[in-house]
């Protein structure tokens, strides 16, 4: 049997979207979602992926087959009911090739 609640509350739980890691993404490891970015130019949505809550900049991860080092870590929050609870964990990647461009060009920019 099935109850619907039509309070606003209940509807606006039910829509929030919650992802779970799948069991074998689970290892001994405590994986979270993350909603994955590669951000060279247009950005572009990876979807979203089970990793260790440890993640740093500089890291490297692999997605379908593919090298990416992380760029940034965004943990964003939103205040709910006067607490501020996590609503999102994003991570920005670059190519590894890329990235290792990136910082060698900055490097020249600074020996300038």
């Amino acid at each position: 049997m099935v109850t619907v609640s039509s309070s606003p509350a209940m509807q606006k739980l039910q829509s929030m979207p919650r992802v779970l890691c799948r069991k074998r993404e689970k290892d001994k490891e405590n994986n979270s979602p993350y909603k994955v970015i590669l951000i060279t130019p247009p950005p572009k949505s990876l979807g979203v992926r089970c990793f260790p809550s440890n993640l740093q900049c500089g890291e490297s991860v692999t997605i379908e087959g593919q090298t990416y080092t992380i760029s940034a870590v965004t943990h964003r929050y939103q205040l709910r009911k006067g607490k501020y609870e996590p609503s999102e964990k994003r991570l920005d990647v670059l190519s590894t090739g890329r990235y290792l461009l990136n910082l060698y060009l900055e490097t020249l920019l600074q020996q300038s």
